[in-house]
């Protein structure tokens, strides 16, 4: 560690159970965190400015408006610019700490690319949105024997968790299956308030610190907080015998059938992301010359926009795109065929 870095990090190196050694660690660390949302950006945030040697940022979708209440790393120049969140978010850390590595990845994190994304990692960090992304992660983190921290919040309330693999129970000895559809409460039916969003993610950057430096009491359970209510749960969680991922090594949602969804209904947008798969890409500048003609179109080097009818498509250089105005994948998938291709 330099001069330069012992200066910017003095107040936790003299936290006696984290110190120089701790920070060392942390500066020789790779973390990497899946989505870059409400809990992404706080995530990201509090690790840059800890120190956390390399961070990578990947995410699919780009930053509006309604983020600003809760995703703290953008702005309204961030939504004018129509910016990427994994590269608006890139771009706000290099300018808090310049010395660490940041990259920023705009990408759906699915079965064919998350074991690459992760390949290296110390540490890898829930910012994710549903449980088949957080099933695909844990079962990409077990298979490779990455740790990982889960967390979530909707409403007031949120719940994070702490999975070293062959140490603790993962995700799927909590939740042996998803939850079924309109079970569960979501930012479209109960919306969020951002104290939930920092209060868990705090806890859940808390927990990869210690991790990562190896020092502190980590948390071998699962934590449930409520800020509305004033409540501050936390529950021992054993490993189930028969658990199909961490036990039997059966990674469903990485290697078997439920690997292959190509369309995902994004929380809270009233959209559909449809996703071609590995091995596509487009000229956005070719496409937005041949769209011009057709409705309303806006580029920039990381997406195109196109206004027609009632839809807002979002065309990204890997061929995705997200289709704004229906929470209908077959009228997506039709969407994204007459204005894209087949």
């Amino acid at each position: 560690m330099n001069e330069r870095d012992r200066e910017r990090y003095i107040r936790q190196i003299i936290f006696p159970q984290l110190g120089a050694a701790g920070q060392e660690k942390l500066l020789a660390a790779r973390v990497v965190i899946i989505g870059c949302g409400a809990n992404g950006t706080v995530l990201a945030n509090t690790l840059a400015r800890a120190g956390v040697g390399t961070l990578v940022i990947a995410d699919r979708d780009f930053v509006e408006l309604n983020n600003l209440q809760r995703q703290v790393l953008f702005d309204e120049d961030d939504v004018a610019r129509g910016m990427p969140k994994a590269i608006a978010a890139a771009e706000k850390l290099r300018r808090i700490n310049s010395t660490i590595k940041i990259e920023g990845v705009v990408t759906d994190v699915n079965a064919e690319n998350i074991e690459e994304l992760i390949a290296g990692a110390n540490l890898v960090l829930d910012g994710t949105d549903n449980f088949e992304a957080r099933f695909l992660v844990n079962d990409a983190c077990v298979k490779h024997n990455i740790a990982w921290i889960y967390q979530g919040a909707v409403a007031s309330y949120g719940m994070t968790m702490t999975i070293v693999p062959q140490e603790t129970a993962c995700l799927r000895c909590v939740f042996p299956q998803e939850p079924p559809p309109g079970t569960l409460a979501t930012c479209d039916t109960a919306g969020v308030i951002a104290p939930i969003v920092g209060v868990m993610s705090s806890i859940a950057s808390a927990e990869a610190i210690k991790y990562l430096a190896g020092a502190g009491a980590r948390n071998t359970g699962f934590i449930h907080v409520d800020v509305w209510e004033n409540s501050f749960e936390a529950f021992n969680v054993a490993r189930r015998g028969d658990c199909p991922a961490c036990v039997q090594n059966k990674f469903e949602y990485l290697e078997g059938e439920r690997a292959a969804v190509a369309t995902a209904y994004l929380c809270g947008r009233d959209a559909v992301q449809v996703n071609p798969g590995r091995g596509h890409a487009i000229n956005l500048a070719a496409l937005a010359e041949r769209l011009r003609g057709v409705g309303q179109v806006s580029a920039n080097e990381y997406l195109l926009k196109l206004t027609i009818d009632n839809y807002e498509l979002t065309i990204f250089p890997d061929a995705r795109a997200i289709i704004k105005g229906t929470d209908d994948a077959t009228v997506a998938r039709s969407v994204y065929a007459k204005y894209i291709g087949a």
